[in-house]
């Protein structure tokens, strides 16, 4: 049977916007299209390049004007929960957790509305709809599913985690909470429950998305020891954040086009029949 050759991914830069993360700075990403027989390949290779998935799309910070962007993971076999982490774990012995297709629900959008306006009122996401959130959970071609947290006692959803189950760990999209309970931690227990769930099925990393040294947004991640971060084409040891250095000049940055070139691909060939 014959086969058509596969389609390389092609790779595009967004148009430079403002940085959520450092005032002043513009942003751009590197991306491309997560679609097709061989998606599974691509988000398995991509995501640990430092690539993070939105929807079917991949994309990769690619600033001009610096590289402080980190894409982080926690390396499963090092984490040691800290005594504030233990205390964490113990404040929500009261939420059971329940996997589910990545389908979205009312109660869903609620807590996220909830939980946008109580934490990024002014974010990119604050105007999101109804149906921008289920496109969010829904539009995945790769092995998605949403993780929610219920309430024991009162039956009430508390947190969700839409999470992508990767080849060698399982990556946390996006996830929000009740902001009724600030005092609980929830934040840092959803991600405590996904080592939990990535240990359980032998998986070796849970990725967290991006870190930017000095962000305070981005703070809670270097709190989780395991934690490595990608740099220079390579994952490395986060030994300790509050010393870290990493030059986020310009002229350290490789153009887009070496860039692409120094991105490893998968085997995409089709099966033989």
């Amino acid at each position: 049977m014959r086969h058509s050759l596969p389609i390389a991914p092609q790779f595009y830069v967004t148009a430079p916007q403002p940085c959520p993360y450092l005032d002043g700075r513009m942003e751009r990403k590197l991306f491309t299209a997560l679609q097709g027989e061989n998606a599974e390949k691509l988000n398995n290779s991509l995501s640990g390049q430092g690539f993070r998935r939105s929807q079917n799309v991949l994309y990769r910070p690619s600033c001009a004007e610096c590289s402080s962007c980190l894409s982080a993971r926690i390396d499963v076999s090092r984490f040691k929960p800290s005594k504030s982490q233990r205390r964490t774990m113990n404040r929500n012995k009261g939420l059971t957790r329940r996997a589910t297709s990545p389908w979205a629900t009312e109660d869903q959008y609620d807590l996220f509305r909830s939980y946008l306006e109580s934490r990024h009122s002014d974010g990119g996401m604050a105007d999101m709809d109804v149906f921008e959130f289920a496109a969010m959970i829904e539009e995945t071609p790769i092995r998605s599913r949403v993780i929610e947290y219920t309430d024991t006692e009162t039956s009430d959803l508390t947190g969700v985690c839409l999470t992508d189950v990767l080849g060698d760990g399982v990556s946390m999209v996006y996830s929000f909470y009740t902001p009724d309970r600030p005092r609980d931690g929830l934040g840092t227990y959803i991600i405590l429950d996904h080592i939990e769930i990535a240990r359980s099925a032998g998986l070796p990393y849970v990725y967290l998305g991006y870190w930017v040294p000095g962000s305070q947004k981005m703070g809670y991640k270097a709190k989780f020891s395991g934690l490595e971060v990608f740099i220079g084409g390579e994952w490395q040891p986060m030994k300790d954040p509050e010393s870290f250095e990493h030059p986020p000049h310009p002229l350290t940055n490789d153009p887009i086009a070496e860039q692409v070139a120094n991105i490893s691909l998968p085997d995409l060939a089709p099966k033989r029949i």
